[in-house]
């Protein structure tokens, strides 16, 4: 391992430094499932806006329901900007394996959400065609 300039201490790589928690492959993949997170957090505000604004649901989370109601794309760009903030975040962590923890839960958690929304949404379409 190559040293550093006072040749004490060896040179941090992503990989050596995390070998307990993951390799630069790891790290790749949990880039994406990051990325999904987004992806997944935009679909999640597409169909909230279209479930509250037919007025066949209302938003879960207390602080964002008056401004869902009032002004929907800053309702969007509020829900945004939160979860890519929390994102990155978590990604500036990722060395650390509570962040990791954490990226895997959100995924999920979206993901859950995500089949909710379709769930919802093939009934709704089921009720309209009978």
């Amino acid at each position: 391992m190559p040293l550093g300039k006072d040749r004490q201490q060896p040179i941090e790589r992503l990989g050596s430094a995390t070998r307990r928690i993951g390799t630069l492959e790891h790290f790749q993949w949990l880039e994406r499932i990051v990325a999904a997170i987004l992806v997944l957090n935009i679909i999640d505000a597409i169909f909230t806006i279209y479930w509250v604004s037919s007025r066949q649901a209302r938003e879960a989370n207390p602080f964002m329901a008056p401004l869902i109601e009032a002004h929907p794309v800053l309702f969007v760009g509020i829900k945004c900007g939160l979860v890519f903030g929390g994102t990155w975040l978590l990604w500036r962590n990722r060395k650390r394996k509570l962040a990791v923890v954490s990226i895997f839960t959100a995924f999920l958690v979206y993901y859950f959400v995500l089949l909710y929304h379709l769930n919802a949404a093939q009934l709704h379409i089921f009720r309209r065609i009978l």
